[in-house]
């Protein structure tokens, strides 16, 4: 076997699993979770309608790299959404996948070079997507974690990192909504992650898997291509960006996104995949060319979500403290003591299910930044996320 299986950490929902065992909450109370970041919004009927119509694509083997009408509606959809120059986003820097969670993981298996010497880095923002780090310790590296501190908006604060880290570093993982503080990227962080990139020569994997969950119409979320074209970076070299159907068009099932961003990056990231078989079934083509090149439903998805904080933020706030997210639709919550007792205790007492800080952060230098905190996931129904928030209002009058 690979000895580095044995390096994984248990997944967050399995230590979440552990934690509740035992635990009865009362039966009058309708279970409600926010621990997953799983959307449970209505799926876009004219995406299912789609996928039904195109089930006879379930007798042919499909193509790795996608079908042209797929990676034209990918790269047009960019073009649109993050203001680039027309055809800035061709054919061979669009690659389909099946969503981000696999592509965030096999990008590494991809990129990092066990051969050069000292062990490799992988660099990321703590907390984070737990996925980045097995990632990094099954391709043959080393997991660095990055602290997002609070006086730092919750973005990674890449000027605490020492030259000698960077020079190891050979992969950055980045994600913009932040998983789960909800910060924002700008243009100008972005860049000061390329301009390492480019000093210290690694790459940059930007999970934008959030980024059109954003609080204000204005300032929608930048993506790192935009990063890079006003950088001077036409082909959007050392930069690959990964974006899913699953938060945008509430299609977690679906397993569909793509990745974009530097061709010689994703010729080479191809003939991995073709090797991997992981080419996207044609009836799940068809069904995402419809979703990315249709917004209603996407506007509709992010109004439900300002629902949601506009009506749990004023209830919750007085009781925990949180700054309102920028993106996503994670509260990123300090509750003032323990965060695993606070989980069981709701869950025992209230029957809401949330998910401790300290289960999405590693222990550096002995301190978890995750350590006090609960990320609670807004997915729920709207009615369901009030109603939870009550709950926890009522479970901290005690609990504090």
């Amino acid at each position: 076997m690979n000895s580095d299986l044995s390096r994984l950490q248990a997944y967050p929902f399995e230590r979440l699993a552990a934690l509740k065992a035992g635990a009865t909450p009362p039966a009058t109370l309708a279970h409600i979770a926010l621990s997953i970041g799983e959307p449970k919004h209505a799926p876009p009927p004219f995406v299912l309608d789609t996928l039904r119509h195109s089930l006879s694509g379930l007798g042919a083997y499909p193509a790795t790299a996608g079908t042209t009408e797929l990676k034209a509606a990918c790269g047009q959809w960019l073009e649109r959404r993050f203001v680039l120059p027309a055809a800035s986003v061709g054919p061979a820097q669009v690659l389909p996948v099946n969503g981000t969670r696999e592509a965030l993981f096999a990008f590494a298996q991809a990129v990092v070079d066990r051969g050069s010497g000292a062990r490799p880095l992988v660099a990321m923002p703590n907390p984070f997507y737990q996925i980045y780090e097995g990632a990094a310790l099954l391709a043959g590296a080393e997991p660095y974690f990055i602290d997002t501190p609070a006086e730092n908006g919750f973005l990674p604060n890449l000027e605490a990192v020492p030259a000698d880290v960077w020079q190891r570093v050979q992969l950055l993982y980045l994600c913009s909504p932040g998983n789960p503080g909800g910060a924002v990227m700008s243009v100008a962080q972005w860049q000061q992650a390329l301009a390492l990139a480019e000093r210290y020569d690694f790459l940059i994997a930007a999970d934008e898997c959030y980024a059109e969950l954003y609080a204000d119409d204005t300032r929608p979320p930048p993506s790192l291509l935009n990063a890079a074209l006003a950088s001077g970076h036409a082909a959007f070299e050392r930069c690959v960006v990964f974006h899913s159907l699953s938060k945008r068009s509430s299609l977690p099932g679906l397993r569909s996104g793509f990745v974009a961003g530097d061709a010689q990056l994703l010729e080479k990231f191809l003939l991995y995949r073709t090797y991997h078989g992981c080419a996207m079934p044609l009836p799940t083509q068809a069904a995402s060319v419809a979703a990315w090149n249709d917004e209603a439903h996407v506007s509709e998805n992010r109004r439900l979500y300002r629902e949601k904080f506009a009506k749990v933020i004023p209830i919750l706030l007085p009781h925990l403290r949180f700054t309102k997210p920028e993106g996503g639709f994670y509260l990123w919550a300090d509750v003032g003591g323990d965060d695993e007792v606070f989980t069981r205790e709701l869950f025992a007492t209230q029957n809401v299910t949330v998910l401790p800080g300290s289960y999405l952060a590693r222990s550096v230098n002995g301190i978890n930044p995750g350590a006090g905190r609960i990320r609670i996931s807004l997915v729920a129904s709207v009615d369901e996320c009030v109603e939870a928030a009550r709950r926890i209002v009522d479970f901290c009058r005690q609990f504090h």
